[in-house]
C-alpha cells in the first residue's frame, strides 16, 4: 500500500457542539506538545519525551528527558519528570538501577516504560472527583529489569516490573512478572516457542522481551468491588502485555493474579464472543464519574502476538495470531460482554477491503470522556480523533511533526485531554467549529483544478479532450462532468 507524500496535519474536523473542549498533550519528535481543539500550538516543552507525557492540573506536564542508548537497553527511559509551565523540574525519579554500559557515562536510570500513575488518579485522565497530586504523593512506575527465570527461558529475559516510589523516591513496593509465570495460562505450545524464542531482542547483546507490559493502573473505587467482588479491589492493579495478548489484574497485597483474559480467546464461549485481543495498549478500568465507569478500555491494535501453534503465519509459533485492522473495546469483566466499541464497521468501512483505514499495529490508546465521547489515538498514523457513542468523528487531528524514533513516521505514542481549567496560565481559547472537507472537490494551492471534458468515441477508443482550464489559489472544484466520466 502507498502512502500520500503530502497530507493535511493540524485540526482537520471539530463539531464544537459535540466534542468535549479542552486541551490536548502528545508526545511530538519536538517534545510535549499542548493544543487547542482548532490545533493552535499553545505550549511546547521542547525536548520532553513521551512515554506517555501526561498533564497535571496546575500546567504542569510529566515526561522523560531522555532514553538510554538502545544498544543496551530496550526503551528505557534515563528518568521520569514532572516539570512546570516553564520547564523547571518540580520531581524526578531515576534511582532505580545504577547503569555502567561500555563506552557511555554511569549513571542512575529509571529505566521507566510505557506508563506510571500518580496518586490521586487511577488513569491519569481527568475523572470528577479524581486528581492527580502535584506537591506530594507516591508514584507508581512501569520499569524494566534483566533477569535470569530458567522456568521461563535458559536465556536472558529482559522482564516488568511494577514499583511504588514515594514523593522521596524510594521505593515502597514492588511486583515482578516472571515470578508469576505459572499464572498467565500460557499451554505447552506458548512455553514450547517462549523457552526457545522469548521475544528476543539485540539490545545488551540479546534479550528476550517475552511480555512487554504497556499500561498500568489502579482499579480506584468501583461499584464490582462495591457488589462484592473482591477482585476488583481499588488497589488493585490493571495491565496488559501486548507480545503475549494478556490482560490481567493483579492483587496490591499478595500479588496474584485475581483476573485474567487471554492468551487463548477460544477457552470459552465469553471469549470466543469478546473476540481475540491481539497486541493491545492502554487496558484500564473506566474511572467512576465517567460514563462507562466501571467497564474496561482498550485499544485492540491488532497486528501481531502471542505465543503457541505454528501456523503459515507464524513458522515458529511466535506471533500467531494476527490481524490487519485495529479495534477500541469497552467490555463489562465480569461478563465479557463488548458494551460499546469502534471498529472498521462503526468507522464507515463496511467494505473488507478498507478495513486497513482503521488499523494501528503498535502504541495507541483510547480515554473517555466526560459528555461520553472517547478520544482514540491511533498512533502509528498520528491520528487522533473524538467519536461519539454513535461513532461520529466530531474532532479530528493529524500529528504534523514527523522524526524522532520513527524518522519517517508521525506517531504518537499515546494522547490525552485535559479540562481548560487544568492550564491557568493560558486563557480560555475561541473555539471555532471545522466542517469536514469534501476531499473530492478540494486540491492544494496552485495545483490545476477546473475542467470541463468531452468524451466522443472514435475507433471504439475513449478519448478525452480538455476544453477548458481554470486555476484556483487555495482550492478547486471538479465539475459534475468530470467526476460522472
Amino acid at each position: 500500500m502507498g502512502f500520500p507524500s503530502i497530507i493535511p496535519t493540524g485540526t482537520t474536523i471539530y463539531n464544537k457542539d459535540k466534542a468535549y473542549g479542552g486541551y490536548t498533550v502528545l508526545p511530538t519528535a519536538r517534545g510535549a506538545l499542548l493544543i487547542d481543539m482548532n490545533g493552535r500550538e499553545l505550549k511546547l516543552w521542547k525536548g520532553l519525551q513521551g512515554f506517555p507525557n501526561k498533564l497535571l492540573p496546575g500546567g504542569q506536564v510529566f515526561g522523560s528527558s531522555g532514553t538510554r542508548n538502545p544498544r543496551f537497553g530496550m526503551q528505557d527511559q534515563v528518568d521520569l519528570l514532572q516539570v512546570d509551565w516553564e520547564g523547571n523540574i518540580v520531581w524526578k525519579f531515576d534511582r532505580l538501577e545504577y547503569i555502567e554500559d561500555p563506552g557511555e557515562e554511569p549513571r542512575w536510570m529509571a529505566r521507566q516504560h510505557h506508563d506510571f500513575q500518580r496518586e490521586g488518579s487511577t488513569v491519569g485522565y481527568y475523572a470528577p472527583g479524581s486528581l492527580p497530586l502535584v506537591d506530594r504523593g507516591n508514584t507508581l512506575i512501569l520499569v524494566h529489569e534483566n533477569l535470569h527465570n530458567t522456568k521461563i527461558t535458559h536465556k536472558l529475559l529482559l522482564d516488568d516490573k511494577i514499583i511504588e516510589v514515594d514523593w522521596d523516591g524510594e521505593i515502597l513496593w514492588q511486583w515482578k512478572a516472571s515470578e508469576h509465570f505459572d499464572e498467565l495460562g500460557f499451554d505447552e505450545a506458548a512455553r514450547n516457542i517462549l523457552a526457545r524464542d522469548p521475544n528476543m531482542r539485540p539490545a545488551g547483546g540479546g534479550m528476550g522481551d517475552w511480555l512487554h507490559i504497556n499500561s498500568i493502573s489502579t482499579l480506584g473505587k468501583n461499584k464490582w468491588y462495591d457488589g462484592g467482588d473482591e477482585r476488583f479491589h481499588p488497589d488493585n492493579i490493571i495491565w496488559d502485555s501486548r507480545e503475549a495478548n494478556i490482560l490481567a489484574i493483579i492483587s496490591k497485597e499478595t500479588g496474584k493474579i485475581v483476573w485474567r483474559t487471554g492468551p487463548d480467546f477460544n477457552a470459552s464461549k465469553e471469549l470466543v464472543e469478546l473476540g481475540w485481543i491481539i497486541g493491545q495498549h492502554h487496558l484500564h478500568m473506566i474511572p467512576r464519574g465517567l460514563p462507562g465507569e466501571g467497564n474496561l478500555l482498550v485499544f485492540d491494535n491488532g497486528g501481531w502476538g502471542g505465543y503457541g501453534v505454528p501456523n503459515p503465519t507464524s513458522p515458529t509459533g511466535r506471533m500467531n495470531a494476527k490481524r490487519d485492522y485495529s479495534r477500541v473495546l469497552e467490555f463489562n469483566p465480569v461478563t465479557l460482554e463488548i458494551v460499546w466499541q469502534y471498529t472498521p464497521a462503526e468507522a464507515g468501512l463496511v467494505n473488507p477491503l478498507d478495513s486497513y483505514k482503521f488499523y494501528s499495529p503498535f502504541i495507541s490508546s483510547a480515554q473517555r470522556l466526560p459528555n461520553g465521547n472517547t478520544l482514540i489515538t491511533e498512533g502509528s498514523n498520528g491520528r487522533l480523533i473524538e467519536v461519539t457513542k454513535e461513532h461520529e468523528i466530531v474532532w479530528e487531528y493529524i500529528n504534523p511533526y514527523f522524526g524522532g524514533l520513527a524518522p519517517s513516521m508521525n506517531i504518537v505514542y499515546r494522547a490525552y485531554r485535559a479540562p481548560y481549567d487544568w492550564v491557568p496560565q493560558l486563557p480560555v481559547p475561541q473555539e471555532i467549529s471545522i466542517e469536514r472537507l469534501d476531499i473530492s472537490k478540494f486540491r492544494v494551492p496552485g495545483s490545476a483544478v477546473y475542467a470541463e471534458t468531452e468524451i466522443t468515441e472514435l475507433a471504439g477508443i475513449q478519448k478525452t479532450e480538455l476544453t477548458e482550464g481554470k486555476e484556483n489559489a487555495a482550492f478547486c472544484v471538479l465539475s459534475d462532468t468530470d467526476r460522472d466520466a
